[in-house]
């Protein structure tokens, strides 16, 4: 497995992961949300890049033997994962998660959990990322490989502005 702690991927150089591992156009900006939707706000995920989440473990992400709830984990592996390879993606392309193979090894109860992707693969249809979550204190909790399908985007593109022929009309 790829070395996580270090974010070291030596596949592809950061500025050009996108076009040589099968992407067409432009890869999309880097650069990751605070929260990217009502679940990860209420989890309490913090980005600090695509590929790195930060989450402080509090008393409702405790599941009822007293330990940090095999969810949470899941959930920060599954958006992690799908933010390292969105910023893989064009316009065009839009992703969905086919499949995680997620091992629980430990868990924790509180302080602050890290969890960082590499993307190991990628061509026009299917991504696959490793992840590992680590406790603060550098324990690892959690190892992680996915696959993501990467399928033409169902959004419409905008219609161009109109473009005025002439000087602008006085007002």
């Amino acid at each position: 497995m790829t070395d996580l702690s270090t974010g070291s991927d030596a596949h592809v150089e950061d500025g050009e992961r996108g076009r040589a591992n099968g992407a067409t156009g432009k890869p999309r900006a880097a650069g990751g949300p605070r929260a990217l939707d009502g679940v990860s706000s209420w989890i309490g995920m913090r980005w600090e890049d695509p590929q790195t989440i930060r989450l402080q473990i509090r008393p409702e992400l405790i599941n009822g033997g007293g330990l940090l709830s095999g969810v949470v984990t899941y959930a920060l592996v599954d958006y992690c994962m799908g933010s390292t390879l969105w910023v893989q993606t064009t316009e065009e392309e839009s992703i969905a998660t086919i499949n995680i193979s997620i091992n629980y090894l430990q868990t924790a109860t509180e302080g602050e959990i890290v969890c960082k992707t590499v993307l190991d693969r990628r061509n026009r249809t299917i991504g696959i990322m490793k992840s590992e979550v680590r406790h603060e204190d550098g324990r690892l909790l959690v190892t992680a490989t996915g696959s993501y399908s990467i399928f033409p985007s169902r959004r419409r593109p905008r219609a161009a502005p109109p473009v005025q022929d002439g000087p602008p009309a006085a007002g």
